[in-house]
């Protein structure tokens, strides 16, 4: 059997085993941890001295943006300086194990996002296990990927790229920001959902990808909303669609791909907060409630969307939920792209 038609044999059973497999981590000793039932307290004085919000990215790019723009609003609710930290390196690693390992009380953080469920399968050994070494407290905002093609392409919308990926299998190249990445994964995601075969070509970054794109040297890309969209205002190139699963409030003129012909496609990038593991209930809940204040407050608000961000806020619940079901997804989109661990 071909790898491409393993691919589309395997993962509707991937996708359709999400809710069967999280109930088999719901064991608190497995699933991700959203609060220390232990070590809860109702009166907690917290907090008392600034928090230190890390950022996993260098300065200047989305998360270190969120960050500083989510740390402002939540320094005025909590009463304490929230610092960005930025501790870059190793595909967010680096600042993940900082946190796994930091004292269980509520004054070091961290913005992670969608790197997160994808690398807990990408690497054979990381130095914390996503699943049990961080308690959600929110998520903050989600941001889709966009389909484009050069404007010069005759490839219009996600139909016609179906059909061309169909009349040439494996020919149509899309590049990424590196193997593993959510703009590669995407990609992925999408070849086997629509039954197509595209190539590949991974770049060190989205850039240098996107140039070969508008010269004609790629077919398509699956970017991020702040890569492409100034490319597509000065017409080199064109959005097809986004790949979140309902239509993104920042451009709602887009066409989702699940709506644009392949059903039950989503692909978002997300970024939330999590805490070290163990971290006491009244912290969580404290930490909860001031991050959905301070999304609600309209000038924060304006500066997420305006890099394509749509602001959204969560439960620790939920987001711990949500979090375990991004790590099985991702876990099959891997094996079913046949990228090894590293």
């Amino acid at each position: 059997m071909s790898r491409i038609n393993y691919l589309r044999w395997q993962m509707p059973a991937i996708l359709t085993s999400v809710s069967s497999l999280l109930c088999a981590f719901c064991i608190p000793a497995v699933i991700l941890s959203v609060v220390s039932t232990s070590q809860a307290a109702s009166n907690v004085s917290y907090p008392t001295r600034p928090i230190r919000l890390i950022s996993p990215f260098a300065p200047g790019g989305g998360n270190d943006f969120i960050a500083r723009t989510l740390g402002l609003a939540l320094t005025s609710d909590l009463g304490q300086t929230v610092v960005v930290d930025n501790r870059p390196g190793a595909n967010t690693i680096i600042g993940m194990d900082l946190v796994a390992k930091a004292q269980a009380d509520g004054y070091t953080l961290i913005l992670t996002s969608s790197t997160l469920p994808i690398n807990a399968t990408l690497y054979r050994q990381l130095p914390y296990d996503s699943r049990r070494d961080f308690a959600a407290i929110s998520l903050v905002g989600t941001s889709p990927l966009i389909v484009a093609t050069p404007t010069t392409s005759a490839i219009t919308t996600i139909n016609q790229l179906i059909a061309a990926a169909k009349a040439k299998p494996g020919e149509l190249a899309y590049p990424s920001a590196g193997t593993g990445n959510s703009t590669h994964l995407a990609g992925e995601l999408f070849a086997v959902m629509a039954h197509v075969k595209l190539l590949h070509v991974p770049y060190k970054g989205s850039g240098p990808g996107i140039t070969d794109l508008i010269a004609g040297r790629l077919a398509v890309v699956f970017s991020t909303s702040g890569s492409v969209i100034p490319h597509i205002k000065s017409g080199k190139l064109r959005a097809l669609g986004v790949t979140s699963a309902q239509r993104s409030a920042v451009m709602p003129e887009l066409v989702t791909v699940a709506e644009a012909g392949v059903p039950g496609y989503e692909a978002s990038s997300w970024y939330g907060i999590v805490a070290p593991s163990k971290t006491p209930t009244a912290i969580v809940t404290r930490l909860h409630q001031s991050i959905s204040h301070a999304l609600a407050i309209p000038e924060v608000h304006a500066r997420l969307t305006s890099q394509a961000i749509d602001p959204a806020a969560s439960t620790p619940s939920q987001f711990a939920t949500y979090i375990q079901a991004e790590i099985i997804k991702w876990a099959g989109v891997l094996k079913a792209a046949g990228v090894s661990p590293q």
